[in-house]
């Protein structure tokens, strides 16, 4: 009588966890299955109850058969369960494993006129309770291995996924599949005639499902299951580590071997900074949780990173851990690169325009100021470029334009840098130049324009130019000088140059005095 009411408890339990899973956690993963498998086990328990209680062959044969109803269901929504809980969509073809039990439903039933699943139902009464004794037919067989293969897949689906869990994630699987030796053991003694005839299915089920409803509930981390892992963390486009307090590394997915290429499972287990040892700056910035750039340059190319770092609580609120993500930005990098540049560059000729120039020569005096040296500038302008654009047309002028810069590009040094000035009007810097250098380069610029022309239209377009030349020589700490006085001696060295003929080269001098080369 104890025995019964052990049973019966077994089927209250496996009812209360299918209503309270119902109720409280419907839309978790694997939750459908599991409602529906332990509503079937306290059928197959409390019909097992009742088989129990009958003194009849007749009434325990109508009790098993009820049984027999639900009871070859259980492995195929066990299986569904594992498979959902992890992240495995149920496919059509899985519903073709239904075929096994339905089977051995039919076989059952029926098994007065052909005797497959039992070849004889008998009565034992010499135990304290009357309980069937049952020879196994040939599909009996068949079910028991259907029903070992079904456990056998479940424990390995979730086994497959226990390696690359977080902690929590593990103590779940590894409560899910303790829950699945139950039955297995508890089978074991039943097939081997140690339990005294008494099946421990129906027992060892509700205590499979106690095991699964912990899982599913108590130890479920932020109400998700490793269905998360792969359907989220390893889908991210970002890479991820999770550190624990200890700065451990957790977790990692796959899209931060972008960012650390050497990261392995081998590295779960160990601080993240004996793991980037290798990697010294970014070790140091992990360290100092700040958000922040990094750029990886691979194999693969160059890479810009935006560190995030993002705190992990625990229910209490207790600091448990970090989430550290790096957000690709290089195509966010490369556009604000070509920005700044298209806001660097004049649009017609490519060189650098007036505002960037003056920018970039401001530096150069900068330097100047610390160490000493000297720059000199040129300061140059196309020949009655009016002309041109009254007898050819603008779209010509445009043409010269890009052909003188053309040409000049091809004297400079890697160290100089040109801008363009105005309409017609070109500058250009050289940095640790003497006056005679740059004098001798600017007339290789004027005579290499002067021996050039341009087509337009099947026209010869020929043209000339006109330079002001100008030079410092900076003593380091002096700063009595400057970018625009420097320029503006150049615009004087250019003025004397036109008032004395154009196509020559003038230079500045501190006494006032032009000299034309």
């Amino acid at each position: 009588m104890s025995y019964i009411l052990i049973v019966i408890l077994a089927g209250t339990i496996s009812l209360f966890l299918s209503l309270y899973i119902r109720v409280k956690a419907k839309d978790a993963p694997g939750a459908k299955s599991y409602i529906l498998v332990t509503l079937l086990s306290s059928i197959f328990t409390f019909a097992y109850a009742f088989e129990l209680a009958s003194t009849s062959l007749k009434q325990m044969k109508f009790w098993l058969g009820i049984e027999y109803l639900v009871m070859p269901l259980i492995p195929i929504f066990v299986l569904f369960m594992c498979m959902e809980y992890v992240g495995h969509k149920i496919k059509t073809w899985n519903y073709a494993l239904f075929v096994i039990p339905f089977t051995t439903i039919f076989m059952m039933q029926t098994n007065e006129l052909h005797h497959l699943y039992y070849r004889t139902i008998k009565v034992n009464k010499n135990g304290p309770l009357p309980l069937l004794d049952l020879e196994w037919g040939p599909w009996f067989y068949v079910h028991a291995i259907f029903l070992f293969v079904c456990l056998t897949m479940s424990v390995l689906i979730l086994l497959r996924e226990f390696r690359k869990s977080l902690f929590m994630f593990r103590m779940q699987i590894l409560l899910m599949v303790a829950g699945f030796l139950t039955p297995i053991i508890a089978n074991y003694f039943y097939l081997n005639d140690w339990s005294n005839g008494i099946d421990l299915g129906p027992i060892s089920l509700s205590i499979t499902f106690i095991f699964h409803g912990v899982a599913l509930l108590s130890l479920q981390m932020f109400n998700v299951a490793p269905i998360a892992r792969e359907s989220v963390f390893e889908s991210l486009k970002e890479g991820v580590i999770v550190l624990n307090q200890n700065r451990v590394i957790v977790d990692y997915n796959k899209a931060v071997l972008n960012v650390i290429p050497t990261m392995s499972s081998h590295h779960i287990g160990k601080p993240v900074d004996e793991v980037l040892i290798q990697n010294p700056l970014l070790a140091e910035m992990l360290e100092e949780e700040q958000e922040c750039d990094y750029t990886s340059f691979l194999e693969s190319g160059v890479t810009h990173f935006r560190i995030n770092f993002s705190k992990v609580e625990n229910k209490s609120g207790l600091h448990v851990g970090k989430i550290v993500t790096f957000v690709d930005v290089t195509e966010k990098v490369r556009m604000e690169e070509k920005l700044k540049q298209l806001a660097s560059l004049d649009g017609l000729t490519q060189l650098y325009n007036r505002t960037f120039f003056m920018r970039k020569s401001e530096m150069i005096f900068d330097d100047l100021m610390a160490d000493g040296g000297g720059v000199s500038i040129i300061l140059f302008d196309i020949d009655h470029f009016k002309r041109v654009n009254d007898t050819f047309g603008h779209e010509a002028g445009d043409i010269v334009l890009t052909h003188i810069t053309s040409i000049t590009k091809e004297e400079l040094r890697v160290t100089d840098f040109m801008g363009r000035y105005g309409g017609e009007e070109f500058i250009i810097c050289m940095p640790e130049t003497t006056l005679m250098e740059a004098t001798s380069r600017a007339n290789r610029i004027r005579q290499a324009i002067e021996e050039s022309f341009t087509t337009f239209n099947e026209r010869e377009i020929l043209v000339t130019s006109s330079f002001g030349v100008s030079y410092v020589q900076m003593a380091a700490g002096e700063d009595r000088y400057s970018v625009q006085q420097l320029i503006r001696q150049a615009d004087q060295a250019l003025y004397a140059a036109k008032h004395k003929g154009r196509n020559c080269v003038e230079v500045y001098e501190a006494n006032d005095i032009y000299m034309q080369v």
